[in-house]
Formats: C-alpha cells, sequence, structure tokens
C-alpha cells in the first residue's frame, strides 16, 4: 500500500511539472483557453487558490504531490476495504 501511495505522489509530482513546463513554453500574450483553466483546476487543484494568490513554482509543487498523496490513500484504503469486503463475502457464501 506505501509503495501504491508513493505512486500516486510521483503522479502529483510529474503533473505539477508538466504543468510547469506548459506554462514556461507557452506564449504569454495569448490568453489561458478554458479547456486549459480546466484542465489545470482538476489536476492540479492548488491553481485554484493561486488564481487569486500569488503561489511560487515550489510551493504549487508540494501541495500538487500531497493532494496527489491523500487522494491515493483514500483509494488505496476504499480499495482494500472493498477487497476485504468482497473476499469475506466470498468466503461466507462458499457454506
Amino acid at each position: 500500500m506505501k509503495l501504491r501511495i508513493a505512486i500516486w505522489a510521483a503522479a502529483g509530482f510529474l503533473v505539477a511539472i508538466g504543468w510547469t513546463a506548459y506554462f514556461i513554453e507557452r506564449n504569454k500574450d495569448l490568453a489561458i483557453e478554458p479547456i486549459v483553466s480546466t484542465l489545470i483546476r482538476v489536476s492540479c487543484p492548488i491553481s485554484i487558490f493561486g488564481s487569486h494568490h500569488p503561489v511560487s513554482q515550489y510551493a504549487a509543487l508540494a501541495a500538487n504531490v500531497a493532494t496527489y498523496a491523500v487522494v491515493g490513500l483514500a483509494i488505496e484504503a476504499l480499495r482494500l476495504s472493498i477487497q476485504t469486503l468482497f473476499l469475506t463475502f466470498r468466503f461466507l457464501s462458499a457454506d
């Protein structure tokens, strides 16, 4: 379970790095399209806060890693409980 949560955190790191690279390379004169704005708010939740207050790239990176780790923890706990419930139900129905 620890490895899976670490994978979730690594995914958050890669998403934040990807958005950082995108915003470094894109043309600053063009406005951000609505689809890009929606995608960044879904995949990097600190950007919601960052649209009103300045957030450094390092803080956004750390917040995204932490957010993905918490989401991974919740999903893995849910997966484990569903798996346990399924195995218990299967064991009880075998009788």
